[in-house]
């Protein structure tokens, strides 16, 4: 997954909204919600762009024998 361009403009795509909805007010980031889900999602997955490293294929068993993210 590294250097993935479009996983990284989708990801970067959900941290932006997760924080327009918090400096627009229509929530409250600091709050515990299920929004932190899909900021966790989004920062993992924009990590795995620039390092390679992808926790979820890891937790999954993939990616193991190559050190690649995703079955990439």
């Amino acid at each position: 997954m590294k250097g993935n361009k479009a996983v990284r403009m989708m990801s970067a795509m959900i941290l932006i909204a997760l924080a327009l909805t918090h400096f627009t007010g229509q929530m409250n980031l600091f709050a515990p919600t299920w929004l932190w889900l899909a900021a966790f999602v989004g920062f993992m997955a924009f990590q795995a762009t620039f390092t390679g490293f992808c926790p979820a294929s890891r937790m999954l068993g993939e990616g193991k024998k190559s050190g690649a993210c995703c079955g990439n």
